[in-house]
């Protein structure tokens, strides 16, 4: 089990850029994915970006091109890159470790986003 903190949300206009940081309390190296989700208001949380330890990546389909994950195993993090920001990214964005497929899950306490005008 490892503490997850969030650090990097905060309120961007559409087209702007935001880099969300998830820091680990302990090694991540043998964490098999490691992901973004996030949840808006009145909806259910959602998928937003995973990569498992051999680097191997998924994107919910919204995202596709604009959002790019990566980890940091030396320094216990994982980041989430976000590019071209719209109104409808805006969410609570939670980090997880999902320590074997299927398995056991930590979740951080998350980071709110708001792209907004």
């Amino acid at each position: 089990q490892v503490q997850l903190v969030e650090s990097g949300g905060g309120l961007v206009q559409p087209g702007g850029s935001l880099r969300l940081s998830c820091a680990a309390s302990g090694s991540i190296f043998s964490i098999y994915a490691m992901g973004w989700y996030r949840q808006a208001p009145g909806k259910q949380r959602e998928l937003v970006a995973a990569i498992t330890s051999s680097g191997n990546t998924v994107y919910a389909d919204s995202v596709k091109g604009r959002f790019t994950i990566s980890r940091d195993s030396a320094k216990n993090t994982v980041y989430l890159q976000m590019d071209s920001l719209k109104p409808e990214d805006t969410a609570v964005y939670y980090c997880n470790a999902e320590w074997a497929p299927g398995g056991t899950t930590d979740w951080g306490q998350g980071t709110q986003v708001t792209v907004s005008s």
